[in-house]
């Protein structure tokens, strides 16, 4: 409905342009004042970029983020590397963001007409205030790996399903904001399918407990990440990118110490496959997909909406999760598709109940403000 809207506004707004157009060129509006056929043609023509640009991004949101998390689980868990170093693919993929937040930097002042990004310089006192955020951000990354290493692709979806939960528990904690029943209703629905997932993955006897858990950490971090990233943007000029760069050159440095305390610079130095050039394509190609990920994200929700984007989200995951049962050849019984179900279907109804609410309570605003400018002014002479 939301993009249906903005297309239909870019077509009333292409059209009028045509028409007005026409009539300063003299006879391209007929004597009734009905636009000419080339208005038409001309909103018909912005009517399918705009079509083509949404379709376009979108799937190229749904490639990068799925084929991420596949390459992720290869490089996690695959039989064929059988590499046991969660942190430290974790850390190349932040120092991967860093170096092409760095390259895309230089290119910006090389070709400022071809590439468009903030000029970088490194200020100690904005690392100091993003540190708060790299804390969280590298325990929601490290949490996320983590989940993934130790469950199927498949279960993925519902391990890290929570994060909707924990937003609306520390909106209420932290932010002291109450949610609407609808609200937690749809919270009660993601919670029952986290719990019957939980269940059906366990009778299938390939359930993770250590798993379970690390997905409900990065479910905490996820809703964590949201909040302190609202507080830190202002010490970035409110530019994303220059906080994508600090906080993945946090990270790099937050990794180092926990590289050497879990073991894994000696993992590492004794990996059979560390001089192939395999693993070091896949790794590379992992960070450039972790760096892609937040531009398409903010690329989607730019031409769509954040309803939309969501909505996307949660189609991809269902996506993401039948692929994975596919690719893997894995049964599933009909109780374990219901939590996935109730999973996604708790999150899209969310969502929605969000986005109603939010726009109700713009109205409202919108509404008092035009009360409140209608009041007639009270003279200064007037008696009271």
């Amino acid at each position: 409905m939301k993009r249906q809207q903005m297309v239909n506004g870019i077509v009333k707004e292409t059209a009028e342009k045509s028409s007005m157009a026409s009539s300063s060129n003299g006879g391209a509006r007929s004597s009734r004042g009905l636009p000419g056929p080339g208005a038409s043609q001309e909103a018909s023509l912005s009517l399918t970029q705009k079509f083509i640009q949404i379709t376009l991004v979108v799937t190229a949101y749904w490639t990068v983020s799925i084929s991420m998390v596949f390459i992720n689980k290869y490089l996690l868990s695959s039989p064929d590397l059988k590499l046991d170093a969660p942190l430290f693919v974790t850390f190349y993929q932040c120092s991967v963001t860093v170096l092409l937040c760095l390259l895309l930097s230089v290119l910006s002042r090389v070709a400022p007409s071809l590439v468009s990004f903030p000029i970088l310089r490194f200020d100690y006192k904005i690392t100091r205030e993003v540190l708060p955020l790299s804390v969280v951000f590298v325990g929601m990354i490290t949490f996320n790996n983590l989940c993934l290493k130790n469950v199927g692709v498949a279960f993925y979806t519902v391990g890290r399903s929570l994060t909707t939960v924990f937003n609306v528990i520390l909106s209420y904690t932290i932010l002291k904001q109450t949610t609407s029943i609808k609200a937690i209703v749809c919270c009660t629905i993601i919670i029952s399918g986290f719990i019957l997932g939980v269940d059906q993955e366990g009778n299938s006897g390939v359930l993770s407990y250590m798993g379970v858990i690390y997905g409900i950490l990065a479910s905490l971090c996820v809703s964590l990440n949201a909040i302190f990233t609202k507080k830190v943007l202002p010490s970035v000029d409110n530019n994303l990118w220059k906080l994508m760069f600090y906080n993945n050159v946090n990270a790099v440095v937050l990794f180092l110490p926990l590289l050497l305390l879990n073991g894994e610079i000696i993992v590492i130095r004794d990996f059979d496959k560390l001089y192939t050039f395999h693993f070091w394509m896949m790794m590379s190609v992992s960070g450039v997909f972790g760096f892609m990920i937040g531009f398409i994200t903010g690329l989607q929700i730019k031409v769509t909406s954040p309803l939309t984007h969501n909505i996307s989200g949660t189609a991809k995951a269902c996506a993401q999760t039948i692929m994975a049962v596919m690719y893997f050849r894995e049964y599933k019984t009909s109780l374990w598709w219901l939590s996935n179900a109730l999973v996604l279907g708790g999150s899209g109804g969310y969502t929605h109940v969000r986005r109603t609410e939010m726009q109700r309570q713009h109205d409202e605003n919108v509404k008092a403000r035009a009360a409140e400018d209608a009041k007639p002014l009270r003279s200064p002479n007037s008696v009271v």
